[in-house]
């Protein structure tokens, strides 16, 4: 089967040599040569693998590629462009969000896609979003700092 399978990624069509159970992190990184998702645990635990299917944050260290047939795959290269960076990316830059940096990948993914499916998401709900997500620098705060920026809202709006 290898050869076989059609893959859009960043809005261009790609037939990856892998077979259909490899993960599509490996394709990503291996074969279209992407940088922005990263692998980490290998378990979808920690969210460094994250990317978008159809809009939604999934991990790409867990689908198989042949689970993204005919969907369409965003990583963070193509969340936006350096002419025209997405306002989540922006806010990550004007907050200094990032310390290493190896994580920004799933919170930033995570993030838009929650943007995505609502515009102004209450930082409890930003919070629930990334609890998943594994930083061990610390920087939680400030992505949450980015997400709020962009979303509009206020510290500590919709803590209970």
């Amino acid at each position: 089967m290898a050869g076989k399978l059609t893959i859009s990624v960043n809005g261009q069509v790609h037939q990856p040599e892998a077979t259909a159970d490899t993960p599509l992190l490996y394709v990503l990184r291996n074969e279209l040569k992407l940088q922005g998702p990263r692998f980490g645990c290998g378990l979808a635990q920690c969210g460094a693998c994250t990317v978008h299917l159809n809009g939604k944050a999934i991990r790409s260290c867990i689908t198989p590629v042949a689970g993204v047939v005919g969907q369409k795959v965003t990583t963070l290269e193509g969340l936006g462009t350096l002419e025209k960076p997405h306002p989540l990316q922006t806010a990550f830059i004007e907050t200094q969000a990032s310390q290493c940096g190896y994580c920004q990948n799933g919170f930033l993914m995570t993030g838009a896609a929650l943007l995505g499916r609502m515009a102004a998401p209450t930082e409890l709900q930003i919070r629930q979003e990334l609890a998943p997500l594994q930083c061990r620098c610390g920087t939680h705060m400030r992505y949450i700092r980015a997400i709020r920026r962009v979303a509009g809202t206020k510290p500590g709006s919709g803590i209970a």
